[in-house]
């Protein structure tokens, strides 16, 4: 990573470093100028606490994952937790239409209903993200400021992580499901607005507004396709009468 880049994860400074390597293997960590603590205290954790502390949306935490690492796997993420999200919506379909049938069992597999599901929550995701980079971008230029949304984008699709919780949630299946999704679906809300916060350095009520900002125009389009696939089906099924 190029000098000049990095953030104190502790008050948000720029530093040109963090840490220092001298001869034998021997590491100083850099003080930041600004709060004298250690720039990133994170390069000596173990990976796991690193984990456990973005979990607990941690902002330190995430100023190392977005600013002081060099994480590039944010599209392949992104690819898995749609996967995830897809085999919750395809899983909750067959439930429906269950059969007792076992031929269905191998029916099921050749059908293109998951790869509908796969699009469905991929255009989902997309217009959650340009909602939330529209309200982001509005109250950037009213207060005359600008914005990468190259950052921002990256920083929505990592916060995202906490999707994969879908698998499990849906193999130890039980009666409060509704509420394990409604829950997983909190978390990855409040880690996209701490992601937003750090990139930005805005407040919390800013970063919440774009958020809930993102989910209602997501939720408006996912009613309205609901609504669109509805009307399909019976316009099908009044030609069949016919």
């Amino acid at each position: 990573m190029a000098p000049g880049l990095f953030k104190c994860v502790e008050c948000n400074e720029d530093a040109n470093e963090l840490h220092r390597d001298y001869s034998n293997g021997i590491l100083k960590i850099t003080i930041c100028s600004s709060c004298k603590k250690p720039v990133d205290k994170y390069i000596e954790y173990d990976p796991v606490i690193v984990l456990i502390d973005a979990t607990l949306c941690k902002i330190q935490a995430f100023r190392h994952i977005l600013f002081n690492t060099e994480i590039n796997i944010h599209w392949k993420l992104c690819v898995f937790c749609l996967l995830c999200e897809a085999y919750l919506r395809w899983s909750l379909l067959q439930g429906s239409q269950a059969s007792d049938d076992p031929a269905d069992i191998i029916r099921y597999t050749k059908e293109w209903e998951f790869y509908c599901m796969f699009a469905l929550a991929a255009l989902e995701l997309a217009v959650f993200c340009i909602g939330v980079l529209f309200i982001l971008w509005t109250a950037q230029r009213c207060c005359g400021c600008s914005l990468e949304f190259t950052p921002l984008l990256k920083a929505l699709l990592l916060s995202s992580y906490g999707k994969v919780l879908l698998i499990p949630a849906v193999i130890w299946e039980h009666d409060f499901s509704p509420l394990c999704f409604s829950l997983i679906r909190l978390f990855v809300l409040t880690s996209n607005s701490q992601a937003i916060r750090v990139i930005l350095n805005c407040s919390r009520r800013l970063s919440l507004l774009a958020v809930c900002g993102g989910l209602l125009l997501e939720t408006w389009v996912a009613q309205a396709l609901k609504t669109l696939q509805v009307c399909s089906q019976d316009y099908l099924s009044m030609l069949s009468v016919v």
